[in-house]
């Protein structure tokens, strides 16, 4: 006779639908323009994130009823497949640019961001190699730096296109995964120290992030260059108030912040909703963020913990960096809000994680 697992926990899961939910909203109210004036249908981005939130639920519901222990099998051919992806991307006339950035493989405005897959291809990999029972992470040179080199190297992919944005998640999500599994402080802080140097020489290379740090310092002085984006979002955001002007009388969706479907979603949010839909908004994603840790500190074997930690640590970091670039707290990084913006790949693959934790959470005592 079969024995049935505990169901998946539900405060995990009323979250995941709540944003879910919210998204969709928002993502029609922060579209319809831009989708009326380029497509002539207001509704044009809202049908396309329901077929994607529809194979993304269909996604997350397989991995929540399938034994997460059997991943194992599947990450290191998930984590080449990710390589080759990302390669792929990179060759001239088959790497889709959008945006100024090589980054998408499809036909027309069909297609997959592979960088996103990456970020949960590393992840999956990451927690199989660190749970080894012979494995031996206090160890500099045999075991921290491996798993440092690869993640640099898909971090290094993931920039020659350029997206600093997916790049610094992966990065943030990896290296939780690896302090987490006892990585030495001091190690890390040394390695840290001249990650920071590589990153400002990352900044010096390109002219274009140059501005970016320099509008997020003074957007006002370059108002109509780089600081333009941070200060249209700073206009939306203010006259919200505590309740927002109404859901979808966002005046800023009209062509004044750029791509108010996607990065800037909570911009269009903050501003038709106010500081309670913000907040309300904001506590969603920190009970969901909880129950996860909770789940990663209940699970009896160690993959599956440090699983859990790299898809909350993934959902925590891209949450602070979009809200932070919104706020004008951080430069714009071009990454987009969980659930809640327009995104076919970053969604479906969003929801397939959850569905993992949703899985892993079964599992926790």
């Amino acid at each position: 006779m079969n024995k049935t697992r505990p169901a998946p926990d539900i405060w995990l899961l009323i979250p995941i639908l709540a944003l879910l939910a919210i998204g969709m909203i928002m993502v029609y109210s922060a579209g319809s323009v831009l989708g009326f004036r380029n497509y002539g249908d207001s509704f044009y981005f809202v049908k396309r994130q329901l077929l994607f939130a529809g194979l993304g639920l269909a996604a997350m519901f397989f991995t929540a009823n399938l034994d997460y222990r059997a991943l194992k099998k599947l990450s290191r051919p998930a984590l080449i497949v990710c390589f080759i992806l990302l390669v792929i991307v990179l060759i001239p006339g088959i790497g889709v640019v959008r945006g100024g950035a090589r980054s998408w493989l499809g036909i027309s405005s069909f297609g997959i961001q592979p960088s996103e897959f990456m970020k949960m291809g590393m992840i999956l990999f990451l927690a199989n190699w660190l749970s080894r029972e012979d494995y031996d992470i206090t160890s500099f040179t045999r075991g921290l730096m491996p798993p440092l080199a690869l993640i640099g190297t898909a971090f290094g992919l993931i920039m020659l296109q350029p997206d600093l944005g997916t790049g610094t998640v992966m990065l943030g999500a990896t290296l939780m995964m690896v302090f987490t599994a006892g990585a030495r402080a001091t190690h890390l802080l040394g390695l840290g120290a001249a990650g920071a140097a590589g990153f400002a020489a990352l900044v010096a290379a390109a002219p274009y992030r140059l501005k970016r740090i320099t509008a997020f310092l003074d957007p006002w002085s370059d108002p109509l260059g780089a600081g333009y984006q941070i200060i249209q979002s700073l206009y939306a955001i203010g006259p919200g108030g505590l309740g927002g002007l109404g859901l979808g009388m966002s005046r800023q969706k009209y062509s004044y912040v750029p791509e108010p479907q996607t990065d800037f979603i909570f911009s269009i949010l903050a501003e038709e909703l106010g500081f309670i839909g913000g907040l309300a908004v904001l506590t969603l994603f920190l009970i969901l963020i909880w129950r996860g840790m909770r789940v990663a500190m209940s699970l009896p074997d160690r993959f599956g913990s440090y699983l859990a930690v790299g898809i909350v640590c993934m959902v925590a970091v891209q949450v602070v960096i979009n809200i932070g670039v919104v706020i004008g707290m951080m430069p714009v990084t071009g990454i987009t809000l969980p659930l809640i913006s327009y995104g076919g790949s970053s969604l479906t693959l969003m929801l397939t994680a959850l569905g993992i934790l949703l899985n892993l959470s079964r599992y926790a005592r």
